[in-house]
């Protein structure tokens, strides 16, 4: 039996791609939830992370006091051992270990993708300056929201290097993300969701990512139309997939059967998330003040992030955690793809 009493609260806005990766994961799962706006009157009443991230979860620790939580990756798996039935993490390892894998690329690398489109272009900007507001606004003037319109686009504009969004990297993240829509429109055409019939956590975190890059900012939503229509609407239908089937273990792909269309998938992530994530890591290493490195051909300079250090441990200790037998699997399934340097 679960021992968190529900509805969880989850404190979000609608335009962050992890509110919205754990929102439909939340509905997926049928665990009862009650979602509290950012900045909103209910908000004020909440205690207040050490990092603010969205989505905030109030959940007791182990002293029982109930405290702000944040990061939806060990979110997933805390809550996955909580709530039994429905679960999103795939029963073979070796599969599960994919599913880590492009869980992170689309939480590390596709969030360039999104935080670059949204505020690099002039119509992006506009739009995300003025609705964002509004989602925790909703009442005030037009005199009193334009400041924070005005402040919220200047800062996030000023903050594009943090994701190494600059003139040189556009073209790497805008093409990327072009053959990641068409790589993932290759697979839907043979598969309901990525790691076989039901949604694994990459599935829902691929989804939030797509929330703003597909549905909301209009240069991407534009990409993504041209590129496929079937990624936009995949989109929309993984906002709620309360009414799916309770998943069995033989909806999942079978690490024997690996289609290419996966494959394909897992050598885009080789090939800018890869070596992102280690000159990421090489540059906190070091304690160097830039990372430097190539991505896709081209150069890519941008301050070290620490958090996609822990990323990358983490990966890697869920690699050494395999059994033999699973790391052979794994090594089988991403060799080639350029993914298999995470892990040399």
């Amino acid at each position: 039996m679960p021992t968190l009493e529900t509805p969880l609260a989850m404190m979000g806005a609608p335009g962050s791609p992890y509110t919205r990766k754990m929102r439909a994961l939340m509905r997926y799962r049928h665990i009862p939830y009650r979602m509290v706006l950012q900045n909103s009157p209910e908000h004020a009443s909440l205690p207040t992370p050490k990092v603010p991230l969205l989505p905030t979860f109030y959940l007791p620790n182990p002293e029982g006091k109930i405290v702000p939580t944040t990061d939806s990756t060990p979110l997933i798996r805390r809550f996955e051992a909580e709530f039994p039935g429905r679960s999103v993490i795939p029963s073979d390892p070796a599969i599960a270990f994919l599913d880590e894998l492009i869980e992170d690329y689309a939480d590390e690398w596709l969030t360039k993708c999104m935080f670059h489109y949204r505020w690099a272009y002039e119509p992006d900007i506009q739009k995300a300056s003025l609705v964002l507001p509004h989602w925790a606004a909703g009442q005030s003037s037009d005199e009193a929201i334009a400041p924070i319109q005005k402040m919220i686009g200047e800062r996030q504009i000023s903050r594009l290097g943090v994701v190494g969004s600059n003139a040189i990297t556009a073209p790497v993240i805008e093409e990327s993300y072009r053959r990641f829509v068409r790589a993932m429109d290759q697979h839907l055409q043979g598969h309901r969701f990525l790691l076989g019939k039901q949604p694994a956590s990459s599935d829902f975190a691929i989804h939030g990512q797509l929330t703003c890059l597909a549905l909301f900012d209009p240069t991407p939503s534009a990409v993504t139309l041209a590129e496929s229509p079937r990624v936009y609407a995949w989109t929309e239908i993984t906002e709620d997939l309360s009414g799916l089937g309770d998943p069995i273990d033989e909806n999942w792909l079978s690490r024997n059967a690996i289609p290419e269309s996966l494959r394909a998938l897992l050598a885009e992530v080789g090939r800018v998330y890869a070596p992102s994530m280690l000159a990421n890591a090489d540059a906190l290493e070091r304690g160097a003040e830039q990372m430097e490195t190539t991505i896709d051909g081209r150069p890519w300079v941008q301050k070290p992030f620490p958090y996609q250090g822990k990323c990358l441990r983490w990966l890697r200790e869920s690699y050494a955690a395999l059994s033999d037998a699973d790391q052979r699997a794994v090594d089988g399934i991403i060799a080639g793809s350029g993914c298999e340097s995470l892990f040399a």
